[in-house]
């Protein structure tokens, strides 16, 4: 597969540091032609599951042989391994931590190297920035067509990670809050197909902390201004939205605290 040119950031390191600067800087010093698109350095510190499904969720809309740069690294200097992976349509630069599980499964791999040849790293490696030392370099030398298989061995058994999935329980099914995106929306991990299949005929009544919800809407305009609602998204899972508003603030729980918050609906076929 020939590169793109194109490599995609997405990083927990958020907007108030010098660190997404710096992986730009090495990277645009060794392919000053690169195009970097930032997907996000909002992803909750070191919160993997978070960062597979945006990875997931975004991948599938850049062309093919795109380079996608993912450092979210909680286990930096310790024993997990940098890899690269190319699939049928995208390369992968991350730690084997099992931020890429997800997308992997999805898009059919072809080849996971164990990343160890140190001639495509910088010089010196810290113990606590592989995303400037490793991980950015070998995405720019991907960009630059070296074949991943150069770079290291090809293992067969990249980490995998455990998503939480949305599990049902006689009338109830139980999801929970993965991200909060910009507008303040709740964004579940129940999906349009899983809850309209469970739901069939009934009508849902939606609970998240003191909020209740008693129908799923098309469009945030659907409430009077300043009222919650339910509706499916752009990727088709559900979320909790406030017309005009943050659904995150009537909760009363900071940003990285409403991850993770239980999700209940309940069928009312009455």
């Amino acid at each position: 597969m020939k590169p793109s040119g194109i490599i995609t950031l997405t990083t927990d390191f958020g907007l108030s540091d010098p660190y997404v600067a710096i992986i730009k800087g090495v990277i645009l010093s060794i392919n000053p032609q690169a195009k970097i698109v930032d997907v996000t350095h909002r992803i909750s510190p070191g919160l993997l599951f978070q960062a597979a499904g945006i990875i997931e969720e975004t991948v599938k809309y850049f062309p093919e042989g795109t380079v996608n740069l993912v450092v979210v690294d909680p286990g930096v200097g310790g024993q997990r391994r940098p890899i690269a992976c190319e699939t049928e349509k995208s390369f992968f630069v991350a730690p084997d931590n099992g931020v890429l599980w997800p997308v992997l499964e999805g898009q059919g791999t072809s080849k996971v190297v164990h990343l160890t040849a140190t001639k495509y790293f910088l010089p010196h490696i810290s113990d606590t920035f592989h995303g400037r030392d490793i991980f950015a370099p070998i995405a720019a030398h991907i960009s630059l067509g070296t074949d991943i298989s150069k770079m290291g061995s090809i293992i067969a058994d990249p980490m995998k990670l455990k998503i939480l999935k949305p599990r049902i329980k006689g009338r109830v099914l139980y999801g929970e809050v993965i991200r909060v995106d910009n507008f303040g929306n709740l964004i579940t991990n129940i999906h349009q197909a899983e809850l309209e299949a469970f739901l069939q005929a009934a009508s849902p009544i939606v609970r998240l902390g003191k909020l209740t919800i008693q129908e799923i809407r098309n469009t945030y305009t659907s409430v009077p201004e300043g009222e919650p609602l339910a509706l499916y998204g752009s990727s088709h899972l559900l979320e909790i939205a406030v017309n005009m508003g943050k659904a995150s603030d009537i909760l009363g729980l900071r940003h990285d605290e409403v991850i993770g918050a239980s999700v209940t609906i309940t069928k009312d076929d009455e």
